[in-house]
């Protein structure tokens, strides 16, 4: 670890600066005050959630400041051009850094940025982790994030107590960018997985079956997923609110396809999938969540998942 171990404080006294108190980072953040951790957030975007201010949260102006009251650092903010403001803007976190602190983003970045913001956090005698999550809302409010980590391994050690309060399956993967490579190949697996679920559920409903009981039925055989589960259930009951939005999901995806053509790999149904991504955005639906990819597939035919099938099969 660079510069000076704040371990020994013990982990429940360490300051936890939070940048981004989104649809996920408000609930994990809500974890940390739970446990007993100091958290202080910036208030410059905008005014805190009341629930965490009643839990203790404490606000700052400007990012530098959180730096400056924090030990550890945690950004979890919507892109890389956002997370380079964060930490490298006038006033950013950067600028507020000293010897021996630790950087955490756990937003879902491009690897090859994530390098290089890396570099830049360790010539201040800091250690940076990338740590991006996966679960989404449902996962954020009941701490059961899986959370992907790159960086070395005794600033993991440092971070773990911090990581438990949040999420269940941690991993140091290896270091620096490959948390987020890791990421982008969860966002591949959760976009496909979906589609996949969509393609289903019209399928069968057009074809007179009750998707829900299809679903019901599929959920105990080999197709069952943690997709179909939740997901699925939301293409049924037609609940769109995110969740994790259609258009986050698309920049991941851009990063997979980016990161596919430098490599010379090929990624066919990844690149289709993203098509069906752009075609909900062209129709209002970004903000959607994920799941909503189920109305591209419907537009296609003619038909949304849960409506009577045209003519029921009139042959049978």
């Amino acid at each position: 670890m660079r510069g000076t171990d704040k371990t020994q404080k013990g982990p429940t006294m360490q300051t936890i600066g939070f940048i981004g108190l989104g649809i996920m980072g408000a609930p994990m953040a809500g974890h940390l005050l739970d446990a007993g951790y100091p958290v202080v957030t910036t208030d410059h975007r905008s005014s805190p959630p009341a629930d965490l201010v009643a839990k203790g949260l404490r606000t700052v102006t400007g990012n530098d400041a959180v730096a400056r009251a924090a030990d550890i650092v945690i950004l979890m903010v919507p892109d890389t051009p956002q997370v380079e403001e964060v930490l490298f803007a006038d006033k950013g976190v950067a600028s507020g850094l000293s010897n021996g602190k630790l950087v955490i983003d756990m937003s879902s970045i491009s690897p090859i940025e994530t390098k290089k913001f890396a570099v830049k956090i360790n010539e201040l005698g800091c250690d940076y982790l990338d740590a991006p999550v996966s679960g989404g809302e449902v996962g954020a409010k009941a701490a059961s994030l899986t959370i992907m980590v790159g960086g070395e391994e005794n600033a993991f050690a440092r971070a773990r107590p911090v990581f438990e309060k949040m999420g269940k399956n941690i991993t140091l993967v290896g270091g620096n960018g490959v948390g987020q490579t890791t990421k982008v190949a969860n966002q591949i697996v959760v976009a496909l997985t979906i589609e996949a679920v969509a393609e289903a559920l019209v399928f069968a409903s057009k074809a007179g079956a009750d998707p829900a009981k299809v679903r019901q039925a599929l959920m105990g055989g080999l197709a069952n997923s943690r997709i179909l589960e939740v997901h699925g259930e939301r293409m049924v009951k037609r609940t769109f609110a995110p969740g994790f939005r259609i258009e986050l999901h698309q920049k991941d995806l851009n990063l997979a396809l980016e990161g596919a053509k430098s490599l010379g790999v090929a990624l066919p149904n990844t690149s289709t999938t993203q098509q069906l991504f752009n075609a909900c955005a062209a129709n209002g639906g970004a903000k959607d969540d994920h799941s909503g990819l189920v109305k591209a597939l419907e537009r296609m035919a003619g038909h949304e998942v849960g409506q009577s099938a045209i003519g029921n099969r009139q042959s049978e």
